[in-house]
């Protein structure tokens, strides 16, 4: 019985496998290319424990990598293209209304001058913690991503490559390395509205938005107002908040209200689970004003309240500040859940490298069937 249980899912597993190697098949002009596409996941799924070029390409039967690195860097092919289908195959497992689209940045570390990803060598050199706890010097380019997390899980389903002007306005470098010309350059927080605009034109079903305080004032802000979506975006401990319409008058910095809140204020909460079991820290919740969602949008009704979220520490009683947008008479619980969820961009990168073996320096995981697709940390337990 057993065996014929693990005949199911490997039968499954390779029949999942061929339906997403046809889904990206027209995005291959020729059919020798989509081969090497199709052994590249090959590779990538296969049982060693640490991805490299030759390993992939011993594993596809090749003679070297020179034709799945050709895929990666001289092939022409739509990566936008994958992008929506990628997007697409996820959806068709995760999709919910209430779903959290998620934003956050990471850094590449990249050495060399011609790569998109390697900045100027007048940029000052940023120092990133290794997994052996050293520090070094690096050079990195910077990816803004876009996670959806629902209660079945989560994926990646966009991203941005981030240019810094020094690199936008060299023509000779941007020539160097190939950047099409319709590329400019655009803040994070740009590229950020342009993720969130384009998946709600491609129907993508989310209730809110979490990301950190690079992205959480200003232009995005009133994006999300108009689309009639909740956020829950970081912002600085100076940044300057005030209320209206509310029986308690609140100004002053963010950081100065949370200094001036009563201790009964505070609640112990848990925006969902870790490693450990539940992720604890006091919370407040401030409501700052009640607003008609028509101010925003024609098209738009009903109550809204803008708030602010405040996350302390217990050990050592650290303040992090978030801005927040929701129904009126959504509970604390709501946003906290949602901010929790903005870690799903960290997780899906490391649930990447374990189960793809892509990092030297961790140990393969259990199956893809297992980590990849647990349900959200964020989410309650059903």
């Amino acid at each position: 019985m057993a065996g014929a249980s693990i005949e199911a899912r490997l039968e499954l597993w390779a029949s999942s496998l061929r339906d997403v190697k046809g889904r990206i098949r027209p995005l291959f002009t020729q059919e020798r290319v989509a081969a090497s596409a199709g052994l590249f996941l090959d590779g990538l799924l296969g049982h060693e424990g640490r991805k490299t070029g030759w390993m992939r390409a011993e594993a596809a039967g090749d003679p070297g990598p020179w034709r799945q690195q050709a895929i990666l860097g001289r092939g022409r092919w739509d990566a936008d293209g994958l992008r929506g289908i990628v997007r697409d195959y996820a959806l068709e497992t995760l999709a919910g209304d209430d779903a959290v689209f998620v934003i956050d940045e990471t850094g590449f570390l990249k050495q060399g001058k011609a790569s998109w990803l390697a900045l100027p060598a007048n940029t000052p050199a940023r120092r990133v913690r290794s997994r052996i706890a050293r520090l070094v010097p690096v050079k990195t380019g910077i990816g803004v991503f876009a996670a959806y997390v629902s209660r079945h899980s989560r994926a990646f389903i966009d991203r941005a490559l981030y240019l810094p002007k020094a690199w936008t306005d060299d023509a000779a470098r941007r020539t160097a390395a190939h950047v099409p010309d319709k590329i400019s350059f655009a803040t994070k927080p740009a590229l950020a509205r342009t993720m969130i605009e384009r998946a709600i034109a491609a129907g993508v079903p989310f209730a809110w938005v979490a990301a950190d305080s690079v992205y959480g004032a200003g232009e995005v802000e009133t994006a999300l107002r108009r689309a009639g979506k909740g956020y829950v975006l970081g912002i600085a401990s100076n940044h300057s908040v005030k209320s209206w319409g509310k029986a308690k008058p609140i100004a002053g910095t963010a950081s100065s209200i949370a200094q001036g809140l009563a201790p009964a204020e505070w609640k112990r909460l848990s925006p969902g689970d870790g490693t450990k079991g539940a992720r604890l820290y006091d919370g407040a919740y401030v409501e700052l004003a009640d607003i008609d969602a028509s101010a925003y949008g024609a098209s738009r009704s009903g109550l809204w309240t803008r708030g602010l979220l405040i996350r302390r520490t217990i050990a050592d009683q650290d303040l992090a500040f978030f801005s927040t947008w929701a129904p009126a008479g959504t509970s604390i619980a709501t946003p906290v859940r949602v901010e929790g969820c903005r870690w799903a961009i960290e997780d899906s990168f490391e649930t990447a490298k374990n189960e793809l073996g892509l990092d030297p320096n961790e140990t393969r995981s259990r199956a893809a069937d297992g980590t990849a697709m647990s349900p959200s940390s964020c989410w309650p337990s059903p």
